[in-house]
């Protein structure tokens, strides 16, 4: 195993801890200027009426199954960490009258059939497997649509002004909003996105708020710096200025065959 891999190996396993994942995910949510779910804008992206097959890659722990339609006919969850199992069975369970769950490291073929499925969602997810965007158009039935959510790599400039994070940019520019669509314009004739503009904002009250989020993220900085400097630097930067401002732009790319 590569040093790159063992460090995206770290980083994906940060997702394992639900608990952490749910905490930083409600910190994100009351933080954000945005108070619109980006799971919602998604989900408002989509025409449900003609999803009934779908697969969900980097499905962690069911997070877009929770606020998916019910009545889909077939759900299948893909990811690499068996703890999420459970929890995406049971979400999916609710929505779709068959739910799989198939653990795999993307890219890799899935074993699934071609031209079988009306949706495919990846959300945060494709930049640690960009090479799966082949198999994702081979999954996809014509007419179908594959919907994936990422992050602009602009969202670290505000650390950069403090912290060289370039092995964590270089995951980020695998697939990010400014380079998705001619990656994806690669397999699929149409493509259209969406912006998200967001940002999160912490103030003087939000200290140990502040010091989760960063150690969330402590698997996708540390090969860059020591996530406890980061975490310190932050705070003391917040105690200083009285407000910290982080970019969250996102982008949601809708494509087809």
């Amino acid at each position: 195993m590569t040093a790159g891999h063992t460090q995206e190996t770290h980083v994906i396993r940060s997702y394992s801890n639900h608990r952490l994942h749910a905490e930083v995910g409600a910190i994100i949510r009351e933080h954000s200027e945005n108070k619109n779910d980006i799971r919602t804008v998604v989900r408002d992206a989509i025409a449900w009426d003609r999803a009934k097959s779908i697969v969900d890659l980097g499905c962690g722990y069911g997070w877009f199954e929770e606020v998916m339609p019910a009545g889909r006919d077939l759900l299948v969850g893909i990811d690499c960490l068996a703890e999420n199992e459970e929890p995406f069975l049971i979400a999916a369970r609710a929505r779709a009258a068959e739910a799989l769950f198939r653990m795999m490291t993307l890219p890799a073929p899935t074993g699934l059939p071609a031209a079988h499925f009306d949706l495919i969602v990846s959300l945060y997810s494709l930049y640690f497997f960009p090479g799966a965007i082949p198999e994702i158009a081979r999954l996809l039935k014509p007419g179908g649509v594959f919907v994936c959510l990422t992050h602009s790599a602009s969202m670290l400039e505000e650390g950069e002004h403090y912290f060289d994070f370039r092995n964590l940019r270089k995951v980020i520019e695998r697939f990010s909003a400014e380079n998705g669509e001619a990656l994806l314009r690669q397999h699929f004739a149409k493509a259209s996105y969406i912006d998200y503009p967001n940002a999160i904002v912490f103030h003087p009250d939000d200290e140990k708020s502040l010091a989760t989020y960063i150690d969330f993220k402590r698997e996708f900085i540390e090969k860059d710096v020591d996530p406890r400097i980061v975490r310190e630097k932050m705070v003391a930067e917040l105690k200083r200025k009285g407000q910290l401002r982080f970019n969250k732009n996102d982008r949601i790319f809708v494509v087809g065959k």
